[in-house]
């Protein structure tokens, strides 16, 4: 349930008014096509679908694009999420487990997907939401109906990206809250890789 829950890791109204509407679209149209790459850091609560348990964790988030990201989990566990748009690695200290997956197959129409990737309106139907806590809401549905997540709901606050709502296939919430965002950051492309430390038991999937 953990890892699921991290893998969710892994990275998205308005005014009834159509010049509202549209400010959100074109923000998170923006953010995919003008913002190249990005980090921040993160907190993360994810609520049971009962909504009686809750669980937080906190850490980073850095992306470039096309479809290479990294989620470093800090808090309450160390968890580390890699793409490096062929591959995805998810590898757990604790454990000393690393698990691997093709990209295709691990993300597809996903929040990550969203956060990295590019190819929005071909994978999400969009949709403009009421204003609600201070940022404007866009909805991205995934095309394809067998995905792992129902609903995400990305929040802009002056068009920088500051929350990510998600309810997955099982019921559970999951919400992202961003600070200390930076787009179009410099960051190194070592950033999107990994090797996998010595002694690791590796997974293929």
């Amino acid at each position: 349930m953990r890892r699921r829950a991290l893998l969710l890791a892994t990275l998205l109204g308005l005014a009834v008014s159509g010049a509202a509407r549209a400010d959100a679209l074109d923000s998170l149209k923006a953010f995919v096509a003008d913002v190249k790459t990005g980090r921040a850091a993160f907190t993360q609560v994810v609520t049971s679908a009962d909504g009686a348990k809750q669980r937080r964790s906190t850490g980073s988030f850095e992306f470039s694009r096309p479809n290479r990201f990294r989620f470093a989990y800090a808090k309450p566990y160390e968890q580390l999420i890699v793409s490096d748009g062929q591959k995805v690695w998810l590898y757990d200290p604790e454990l000393n487990q690393v698990t691997v997956r093709a990209f295709g197959s691990a993300i597809g129409a996903t929040p990550a997907a969203l956060l990295a990737g590019t190819a929005l309106e071909r994978d999400f139907e969009l949709k403009a939401l009421p204003d609600r806590e201070g940022l404007q809401w866009a909805q991205a549905a995934p095309r394809a109906k067998d995905g792992s997540f129902q609903s995400l709901q990305i929040g802009f606050r002056g068009g920088a990206l500051a929350a990510v709502e998600i309810v997955d296939a099982f019921g559970q919430r999951s919400r992202l809250e961003f600070a200390q965002v930076e787009a179009n950051a410099a960051l190194p492309p070592e950033r999107f890789r990994f090797d996998p430390p010595a002694g690791a038991d590796v997974l293929a999937q």
